[in-house]
């Protein structure tokens, strides 16, 4: 076992060396990179030089290579072309925003995981009837349906319409509350985002709850129990369900690259100042260490995760150790 974790942690840093690679060499090449700013600008060619040389551009590009990997390890992300919330170090600034983004996942996560796992057991236990159906559509309709429509959607009817919620935002303008005034403040304007990011997750939970609980139900272990004269409730909450939960356990992880793309489209649209709206403002002003320091540490948290559950899988499903 710990052989195959060792192997494991070194395809993840080997994934993460390329990532890095990729993300080295992608904003080199993408149009409006920082060498065709300073070529294109209205100065003389001392002062372009001097710039190039100041962005260590100068330098051929494995040599740029070598220091940008130098500075990775030594937390340095460089710096961005503009100023956010006062600041305009990279990492600073990734660091401001990034609780956000990690408060607002994991609760919408949350509450997916929940919703997922009763409405697949319910489809499950009562597959044929109308009520499977009924709720396995709507799961279905509720994962197909675009992340900034549903958003919009909910704006309108819970912001505008019946003003419950506010529009975005992460606390209210003008305000200055302290300690649990803030907090609740805090927590008032994230209710509707995570419900949007929530119910948009429910279908594949749902689904792979469904399927895997159908399977189980009819494996001779359940037909034991039944024998024995264990309930119904005895059987669904210490046999079939843990083990449903194995396959969901994957799912989770895998799911986590598909919630960071659609944080960027819902903190965009509720101005929660996470690391999506982040990454939009810094596309639109064309900052690209900023959008280089996102693009990292989105990628290396998507492999880390998968890294840890691929790890505790054996844990939870002790067939894997052999």
């Amino acid at each position: 076992m710990a052989i195959r974790t060792l192997k494991r942690f070194f395809f993840s840093c080997v994934t993460i060396f390329f990532v890095i690679a990729f993300n080295f060499f992608l904003f080199r090449v993408m149009p409006g990179n920082v060498e065709t700013i300073i070529a294109k600008a209205n100065t003389s060619e001392a002062v372009k030089a001097r710039l190039l040389a100041e962005a260590g551009l100068d330098q051929p590009l494995l040599t740029q290579f070598g220091i940008y990997l130098k500075n990775l390890l030594t937390g340095d992300f460089g710096e961005a072309f503009y100023n956010y919330d006062g600041s305009s170090d990279v990492l600073t600034i990734i660091a401001g925003r990034l609780p956000n983004t990690v408060i607002l996942l994991l609760c919408a996560e949350a509450v997916a995981i929940v919703l997922g796992l009763l409405v697949g057991v319910i489809c499950a236990q009562k597959r044929g009837s109308k009520l499977d159906t009924g709720l396995l559509s709507g799961s279905l309709v509720m994962y197909s349906m675009p992340t900034f429509w549903f958003a919009m959607l909910l704006i309108f009817l819970f912001c505008v319409t019946f003003r419950i919620f506010p529009t975005g935002g992460i606390t209210t303008p003008g305000t200055n509350y302290q300690g649990w005034m803030h907090i609740q403040d805090y927590l008032h304007h994230m209710i509707l985002p995570m419900i949007c990011m929530g119910l948009l997750m429910i279908g594949v939970y749902a689904v792979t709850m469904r399927s895997t609980m159908m399977n189980i139900l009819t494996e001779d272990y359940i037909n034991t129990a039944r024998a024995k004269g264990f309930s119904a409730k005895y059987i669904l909450l210490h046999h079939a369900i843990p083990n449903a939960m194995v396959p969901m356990a994957t799912i989770i992880a895998l799911n986590i690259a598909a919630i960071l793309g659609g944080a960027i489209q819902l903190e965009t649209l509720f101005s929660w100042q996470g690391l999506g709206q982040l990454m939009y403002e810094a596309l639109n002003r064309r900052d690209y260490p900023v959008l280089q320091g996102c693009f990292f540490v989105s990628t290396v948290a998507v492999i880390l995760v998968n890294f840890i559950m691929d790890t505790i899988y054996g844990f939870i499903d002790p067939r894997v150790k052999s």
